[in-house]
C-alpha cells in the first residue's frame, strides 16, 4: 500500500472533485427533482405531460450518452458559461449528472406525496389555500419526512456516478485511479484498494448523515 501513501496527494484531489461533483448535483437533483414532482400531480395536463415526458426521457437514457451530450454538443449550440476550460467542464457534467438523477428524485418525492391523506389536502383547499400553497405548507413537508430513506438510495447511486463525469476531462476518484494506474503499474490492486476505501468512505459518511436526517424527520413527525 506503499503507493497510496505516496500519492495522498492524488487521492485527496479525486476525492474533492467527486465530493464536489455530488455536492452540486445533489443541491440541483432536489430543487429540479421536485419541481417535477408537483409538475406531475399539477391540475393542468400541459404542466403533467411535460413532468412525465420528462422523466420517462431522462431516465431511460443512459448517463454517459447525457454527459457526452452536454460535453459535445451545447458548446455547438451556444450554450457556454464564460469560465474556464476545466470549470466549464465541471458545469456540464454537474448539468448532466442533475439532468438524470432528478428523475429519480421526482419519483421519489411523488411517492411521498402519496401517502399524504387526501383529506388533509382537501381541508387546506377548504379554508381557502391554493395548489402551491396546500404543497408547500401541507404535503411535501409531510412527504419530505416518508421519503429520507429512498433519497438516501438515490443519492448513494449519484455519488458513484459522479465516476461517469471523468469521461467529461473532470478530476475526481477515477480519473485518479487512472493516472495512478498509468504510473505505478506494478501496483494496481493497491491503488483499486485505495479508490474503493475512498468511495466506502465517502458512501458511509452519506448514510450517516442520512441516518440522523431520518431519525430528526422522525422526531418531527411524532411531535406533529
Amino acid at each position: 500500500m506503499q503507493v497510496v501513501v505516496d500519492n495522498l496527494d492524488v487521492f485527496g484531489r479525486g476525492i474533492w472533485g467527486t465530493v464536489t461533483l455530488f455536492f452540486w448535483a445533489t443541491l440541483g437533483s432536489l430543487v429540479l427533482g421536485t419541481v417535477l414532482a408537483v409538475f406531475r400531480i399539477a391540475p393542468s395536463a400541459a404542466l403533467r405531460a411535460f413532468g412525465t415526458t420528462y422523466v420517462n426521457v431522462f431516465r431511460n437514457t443512459p448517463l454517459t450518452l447525457i454527459i457526452v451530450f452536454c460535453v459535445l454538443c451545447l458548446p455547438t449550440l451556444g450554450i457556454t458559461f464564460g469560465v474556464g476550460t476545466a470549470t466549464q467542464y465541471r458545469l456540464y457534467a454537474v448539468l448532466a449528472l442533475v439532468a438524470y438523477t432528478s428523475t429519480f428524485v421526482c419519483e421519489a418525492v411523488r411517492s411521498g406525496i402519496n401517502t399524504v391523506p387526501v383529506g388533509q389536502a382537501e381541508a387546506a383547499r377548504a379554508i381557502g389555500l391554493p395548489f402551491t400553497g396546500v404543497l408547500r405548507l401541507v404535503v411535501l413537508p409531510q412527504a419530505f419526512r416518508a421519503v429520507v430513506p429512498p433519497l438516501g438510495s438515490v443519492l448513494n447511486a449519484l455519488l458513484k456516478n459522479t465516476s461517469v463525469a471523468s469521461a467529461a476531462s473532470n478530476f475526481e476518484l477515477i480519473s485518479g485511479l487512472r493516472n495512478l494506474v498509468e504510473q505505478n503499474g506494478n501496483a494496481v490492486i493497491s491503488v483499486l484498494i485505495g479508490i474503493t476505501v475512498a468511495y466506502a468512505l465517502l458512501a458511509g459518511v452519506l448514510f450517516a448523515g442520512v441516518g440522523l436526517l431520518e431519525r430528526a424527520s422522525a422526531r418531527n413527525g411524532a411531535r406533529a
